[in-house]
């Protein structure tokens, strides 16, 4: 087992947009094509595809999808660009928090716009050619950031981290878990501990599978254990826990983090524990046009994720008598079961199984939810920011500042 078992997440191939779908792992896994930019952008809003990092990078292969694949009716630069203009607004506009969307996206705009006046059939070529070497650079970045991550580990770390800031966040190789895999390759690493990460649950689904490939210990507990689990020492008196690593969606001038919910109280636990808290993410996650978090827009989420439960996976039918009414009920594809109080099911045939697809509500009917996807931790609970161009300390606005500068943040997007 290793990180090269795990598989990439997002790619063009064959004139399309290829991902992993994550909302069904690790149970299925299935992979999603779109050769459409609104394809790519209902996978993004559906949490399909999900990691600033991998959020960047989908935003640029969409662009490539609609240049490629649907702008050929599109004779002259003026209906070109003017059709780009939406797409990439649309694109944009598909999550709200995570500043990697918007950097992906403008950043092959700004291509376009550099190359008006080529032929339009060259220019379609060359912004597809731009995002896939975006994928690449991508994966190069991350590995850069893991290993100065894994400087600050001593060996036999035992690591808390929260959601999934891992491969599966990022084209491939990762950025918290970027820096547990390259601490891990230099045996610094003896334990990782995973929340859950309600309501979503991506550390349970995904992170835990994602250093079970890797061959990394790993145990998973619910958000509310973390800081029990940071209070507590082994029979040798050492802590269970010897940093916290998270990922960042948004990252302000002041150094203020907005990343997965719960990432705030997890900062507030590391600091009355004495615990470093470490915040992993390439410079395009900087916002230094934002002096400090409060002005990082948050995204609400639907309460379905709250006040209910999501699953799919795949069973082999137990007998063939099984197998004739299920193929009966998915002789014209997939078939919905009509449910009381919401309740979805739905099956399918998956090749000599069948793929079940459900969700049951565990609250009340009707009860209010408040369901915000983010929250912001303030900078003076982060011991440092970790990127691929060097690690930021306080006083963050000057550290980032130094950090940012010819690095493709937003920061010198506005500058330039």
């Amino acid at each position: 087992m290793a990180i090269e078992d795990i598989p990439k997440t997002i790619w063009w191939e064959d004139d399309k947009v290829r991902m992993v779908d994550q909302s069904r792992l690790p149970l299925v896994g299935d992979i999603l094509e779109c050769d459409t930019a609104g394809g790519v952008c209902v996978a993004i809003k559906s949490m399909a595809v999900r990691g600033a990092p991998a959020l960047g990078v989908a935003a640029a292969l969409a662009v490539a999808a609609w240049a490629w694949n649907e702008s050929g009716e599109l004779e002259t630069d003026e209906g070109f660009f003017a059709t780009l203009e939406d797409v990439v607004q649309e694109i944009k506009e598909s999550r709200p928090t995570a500043v990697n969307l918007q950097w992906g996206a403008e950043r092959m705009r700004r291509l376009a716009y550099a190359n008006e006046g080529l032929p339009l059939d060259e220019l379609r070529k060359l912004l597809v050619d731009e995002a896939i070497v975006m994928v690449e650079q991508d994966e190069e970045r991350n590995r850069v950031l893991g290993k100065n991550g894994a400087e600050l580990l001593e060996v036999g770390s035992r690591i808390l981290t929260h959601c999934n800031a891992g491969s599966l966040a990022t084209a491939f190789y990762g950025t918290a878990l970027g820096v547990v895999f390259a601490a891990h390759e230099q045996g610094k690493i003896d334990h990782v501990w995973v929340d859950e990460t309600r309501p979503v649950m991506q550390g349970s689904r995904l992170t835990t599978w994602e250093l079970m490939m890797a061959g990394i210990p790993c145990t998973l507990i619910t958000d509310s254990m973390a800081g029990s689990v940071m209070n507590l020492r082994d029979e040798n008196g050492k802590p269970f826990v010897d940093a916290v690593i998270v990922g960042a969606d948004r990252i302000a001038a002041n150094g203020d983090v907005a990343n997965k919910i719960g990432t705030y109280s997890l900062a507030i636990l590391a600091h009355e524990h004495d615990i470093p808290f470490y915040v992993a993410a390439p410079t395009s996650t900087l916002d230094l046009l934002i002096d400090n978090g409060s002005q990082i827009p948050i995204e609400q989420r639907a309460p379905e994720e709250v006040t209910g439960v999501g699953w799919s996976a795949v069973f082999e039918s137990p007998s063939q008598e099984a197998t004739r009414a299920l193929d009966a009920i998915t002789e014209k594809g997939p078939h919905a079961f009509e449910l009381t109080r919401g309740h979805h099911l739905s099956v399918v045939r998956k090749g000599g199984a069948f793929q079940f697809d459900g969700w049951a509500r565990i609250a009340p009917l009707n009860v209010p939810v408040f369901n915000p996807s983010f929250d912001v931790t303030p900078a003076k609970y982060i011991t440092a920011i970790i990127t691929e161009r060097g690690i930021a300390r306080p006083d963050f606005e000057t550290s980032l500042a130094i950090l940012a500068m010819g690095s493709g943040s937003r920061h010198e997007l506005e500058i330039d």
